[in-house]
């Protein structure tokens, strides 16, 4: 049985499901550097609740939460099954973990989980199930979180974070949103950490890391990132790094990935 590793996925704007952009490219890329997974279990910054929910209709309905772009991007569709036995699982494993989680009836699939999915696996024939942030809530409940469900990897099933490793769309419409020196402290100092497996500090990164506040305002899409650090444990590495808007870091990680999981080489 393969197992799987935990993936923390940049996915900027909407856009990004049809950007001619290096991080699009990547994404398309990345399901064939992967081992075919039994199921995902995605935690998406745009998945929020103030209880921590799990989201596992018969088959998910796209949901275009956003507005103001392409025209093009309300005619996709991205619309796999859900797995009603493995939310049962993920329920059960979060509940033990003292999560108190609910069961959410909702079908609906945001951009933060359907753009990036639709790229890396576009046939929509992988089994998902959704959990959500609790922004009111800190990095390490969130950690927690992955942790509670890092068992999970060795069933085959593929944990992903989807988020942002810069977010701060205020600074893309400025005159200076070409100097991104702010935002290469803040990625660089993550990247450093997550190599060598420095949780702790990771955990205080809105404290710790160089110009963390401005790169995140609020830190809701940072989130998944955590939850892909408890999920994935120990080191990781950066297996992209690019941007798009300018000054929206693109990074991706994979944590616990293994030669046998996750091809790293390019």
């Amino acid at each position: 049985m393969i197992t799987q590793p935990a993936l923390f996925i940049s996915h900027g704007a909407p856009d990004l499901a049809i950007a001619d952009v290096a991080a699009h490219h990547f994404l398309r890329g990345l399901g064939e550097r992967l081992e075919r997974p039994d199921a995902i279990v995605i935690v998406s910054a745009h998945h929020e609740s103030r209880r921590l929910s799990v989201r596992a209709p018969e088959r998910f309905v796209t949901w275009h939460d956003f507005g103001n772009f392409d025209p093009k991007l309300y005619q996709l569709r991205y619309e796999p099954p859900g797995d009603e036995s493995l939310a049962e699982t993920v329920h059960a494993l979060l509940a033990d973990a003292g999560l108190d989680p609910a069961r959410d009836p909702s079908d609906r699939i945001d951009h933060g989980a359907w753009v990036p999915l639709s790229l890396v696996f576009p046939d929509a024939d992988i089994p998902v199930v959704m959990v959500s942030i609790d922004p009111a809530r800190d990095a390490l409940w969130h950690y927690r979180i992955g942790r509670a469900l890092a068992p999970l990897r060795d069933r085959n099933i593929l944990l992903i974070g989807s988020g942002s490793i810069s977010h701060n769309l205020r600074e893309v419409f400025r005159p200076t949103s070409a100097d991104r020196a702010w935002v290469d402290a803040f990625t660089t100092w993550l990247e450093e950490k997550v190599r060598s497996g420095d949780a702790e500090a990771l955990l205080s990164a809105m404290k710790e890391a160089p110009q963390a506040v401005r790169n995140h305002p609020t830190d809701e899409h940072l989130l998944p990132f955590y939850f892909a650090l408890g999920a994935g444990g120990g080191q990781g590495t950066r297996i992209h790094q690019s941007y798009t808007w300018g000054i929206l870091a693109m990074d991706a990680y994979a944590f616990g990935a293994s030669d046998e999981a996750l091809r790293l080489a390019a």
